[in-house]
């Protein structure tokens, strides 16, 4: 009975999610929303950046070795995301949850920007742990499409009229108003922790294969997914010849379908219309599609080709991250049968770091795609362009990336323990 009790006393006890209402609830979900401005503004719409890169900068060494940069800044952000989530998710560090944000908002890079969002994700975990979870999840990313679809007008503007160094001041600033206002929105007793002292971190779900298969998955179709955001705006300048504006247009475009398609992925996990698995075939399935067939086929002779590449892939791959919120019930309801203890805030941050690894690899694939250049069997469609190796890898890590579905197709025998 003694040992009973010395092991309860070294488990942190029950939290039950924070009394709220509306307001309060109103209050959190608009606070994690103006965090996406300055967590994914920058990121979301390197595109721009890296056509300044190509075009307007005189750049020694090879100019294609840029690429690496978008794809690596949200490589860092998503790799330091697990960390990050494991000690804001339990002991004495749960309480500085806000300070670290507000850190973040100084620090206004790659790391900074995980600080800002790890925070928010976890706001969102406990706010929502009664209901409703992957529905708040998905508010937050139709907000960062908001910010994809809007910040790469602003970019551009910025850049044209006031160039490089000073467009990267005046986002500084921008990142730091946005930042502290959304901190300041979000209610100051958004979490209710108790504890005695520090908890053991639960790791019995890495025990099953549930969370293994959606991790490689999640690594497979990220290796792809940052790509186009990289090398679209580029595409079209140097392909299409397209101007300026129209190439931030069609980047627009990538992030704009995401606001519907996000929040309805989310919804319908949550009402469990549809199941996580069937949601995720959806997604990776209908960007691979996108692909190969829009992307792939004419688009460098038919602008419109490109434009429903932009906005098919954005609708159909945005939304993928909306179906973890199905995942993590999935892993929810397997550690209840298993009568174990999951940390759901921090198995998203972990999610998030399978989503870092996946754009590094890419990030790095991408300059050796490049390298490579056409698909000398298909000089008459896209393929056959020097962007013809990063289509096929960009398609092939769709296609895989769902792979998943093939092992959770098997039901229950996917939760088993490896």
């Amino acid at each position: 009975m003694e040992l009973e009790e010395l092991q309860q006393t070294d488990v942190e006890r029950p939290r039950q999610p924070p009394t709220s209402n509306r307001k309060q609830t109103f209050l959190i979900l608009l606070g994690c929303s103006i965090l996406q401005l300055p967590t994914w503004g920058l990121p979301m719409t390197f595109g721009i950046f890296q056509d300044v890169y190509d075009n307007r900068l005189t750049l020694s060494g090879s100019k294609s070795a840029t690429g690496v940069i978008g794809t690596t800044l949200n490589g860092v952000m998503y790799l330091s995301m697990p960390f990050l989530s494991t000690f804001l998710d339990s002991g004495r560090w749960a309480r500085r949850r806000r300070q670290v944000a507000i850190a973040g908002v100084g620090i206004c890079a790659a790391f900074g920007g995980a600080m800002i969002f790890s925070p928010t994700t976890l706001f969102i975990d406990e706010w929502f742990r009664d209901g409703n979870r992957a529905t708040a999840y998905s508010v937050t990313l139709s907000s960062k499409n908001i910010v994809g679809t809007a910040c790469p007008f602003l970019t551009y503007s910025l850049l044209d009229r006031l160039g490089f160094r000073n467009a990267i001041r005046i986002w500084a600033g921008i990142v730091f108003f946005t930042g502290i206002l959304g901190i300041m929105i979000i209610p100051t007793k958004s979490t209710s922790i108790q504890h005695t002292r520090p908890r053991n971190i639960p790791w019995s779900f890495m025990k099953h294969k549930t969370f293994a298969i959606y991790a490689i998955g999640n690594i497979v179709f990220s290796s792809g997914y940052g790509l186009p955001q990289t090398y679209l705006s580029q595409y079209a300048s140097n392909v299409l010849h397209l101007s300026g504006i129209l190439s931030t247009v069609i980047l627009a475009m990538f992030n704009a379908p995401g606001i519907i398609s996000c929040f309805m992925m989310g919804w319908l996990c949550d009402k469990s219309y549809v199941s996580a698995t069937t949601n995720t075939q959806i997604s990776t399935l209908g960007s691979a599609l996108c692909v190969f067939l829009l992307w792939g086929l004419n688009s460098h002779e038919i602008p419109a080709l490109l434009i429903l590449f932009s906005i098919g892939f954005g609708f159909f791959s945005g939304p993928y991250s909306s179906a973890w919120g199905g995942w993590i019930k999935d892993m929810e309801r397997e550690a209840a049968d298993n009568n174990e203890a999951i940390n759901t805030g921090m198995v998203y941050g972990l999610l998030n770091g399978a989503r870092g690894i996946g754009y590094v690899v890419g990030g790095l694939s991408g300059v050796e795609l490049l390298k490579v250049g056409a698909v000398e069997s298909s000089r008459q469609w896209a393929y056959g362009t020097k962007y013809g190796a990063v289509i096929v890898f960009t398609g092939l890590c769709s296609v895989l990336g769902g792979w998943s579905i093939l092992w959770q197709g098997h039901g229950s025998k996917a939760a088993r323990r490896l």
